[in-house]
């Protein structure tokens, strides 16, 4: 554990008012990261550092080149310019079998206090969180180790001393731990931070709709399914003919379609939607099933839901500009 604080670094975010670096911060923040290999840390700006074995860590400021960002996972892949010597490369170890109960330790800089360790247990396993974008995180890690604003970022460890997950979220009505944290599996950080510094980059493929998040829908009287909000002309949806939801010229919503099924995975919500596309890549064909609104007849108000399947060629994900989650000086 002591070998791992000394590859936990703090994340200081500086912005610069309209973008000029003359010296004069107007806001800072901190964070947590982990050096996972050389010269390569999973996520945003400049570190300090301790040395291996060492209680009194020293600290030293580095410049930090942004490889990639990953915001539907809230994963981010920095190369420090820093002397490999410097540098201790965490234990990297697997988040597949892990067990409710077994210890777990977090590393982080809460509030500032940098390389501050907590310890707990593994409450849960597969849990949902929601990315800073909205896009769920799916078999997230839960744990009742203190996690607070300025642990994200930072390892969760086993009792070896190896990593296990990443902290990233709080469930607190407070904003300080209340004992749920989560952190995304190691598993799961280590494809993305491999594909990161390949590509620079994550592509998803999507179907290119908006659509109603499920607890606005059964307002609705929607309980199963995605609603299809708007399906833009150039999308892959509108092509295949899917219809979204609009407003009539008398004021009433004229429901879209109900995506209820992606070959044969049902949605039932929009994290079913979006876990049934991670097994996709962009320009596979799909078949989506969607419950089409149907009057039953010219002079009824009531409409009948006929199950109507279209074939949707996926396309890539925009990769977001990095600008949008991080600032840094020129």
């Amino acid at each position: 554990v002591r070998n791992a604080q000394s590859a936990q670094i703090a994340i200081l975010s500086r912005i610069f008012d309209d973008g000029e670096d003359d010296g004069t911060t107007r806001t800072s923040s901190s964070s947590s990261s982990s050096v996972i290999s050389s010269n390569t840390v999973a996520n945003p700006y400049t570190s300090m550092r301790g040395d291996a074995g060492v209680t009194n860590f020293s600290r030293k400021v580095y410049k930090a080149k942004v490889v990639g960002v990953d915001p539907g996972k809230d994963i981010a892949v920095l190369k420090i310019d820093a002397p490999v010597i410097d540098l201790f490369p965490i234990d990297v170890g697997t988040s597949m079998g892990l067990k409710v109960g077994q210890s777990a330790y977090a590393i982080g800089n809460p509030f500032g206090l940098d390389h501050t360790l907590t310890v707990g247990v593994v409450s849960g396993i597969g849990r949902e969180v929601k990315s800073p974008i909205g896009r769920p995180i799916t078999n997230v890690i839960q744990t009742d180790a203190a996690i607070n604003p300025g642990n994200s970022g930072g390892p969760l460890l086993n009792s070896g001393g190896k990593l296990i997950g990443m902290n990233t979220s709080i469930y607190s009505p407070s904003g300080a731990s209340a004992g749920i944290g989560f952190a995304i599996p190691v598993d799961s950080v280590k494809f993305i931070v491999e594909t990161l510094i390949r590509d620079g980059k994550i592509i998803r493929p999507v179907l290119g709709i908006s659509y109603l998040e499920s607890k606005q829908a059964k307002a609705l009287g929607i309980e199963k399914g995605v609603l299809v909000l708007n399906v833009p002309e150039n999308s892959a949806a509108y092509k295949a003919g899917m219809r979204g939801t609009k407003r009539t010229e008398s004021g009433l919503i004229d429901i879209g379609d109900i995506i209820i099924k992606i070959n044969d995975m049902k949605i039932n919500t929009e994290a079913d939607l979006f876990a049934a596309l991670e097994a996709y890549k962009p320009g596979d064909v799909v078949q989506v099933t969607v419950n089409r609104p149907d009057l039953e007849s010219s002079t009824s108000k009531s409409f009948r839901l006929v199950p109507t399947v279209l074939s949707v060629q996926l396309r890539a994900s925009l990769p977001l500009p990095v600008s949008q989650f991080l600032y840094s000086p020129q």
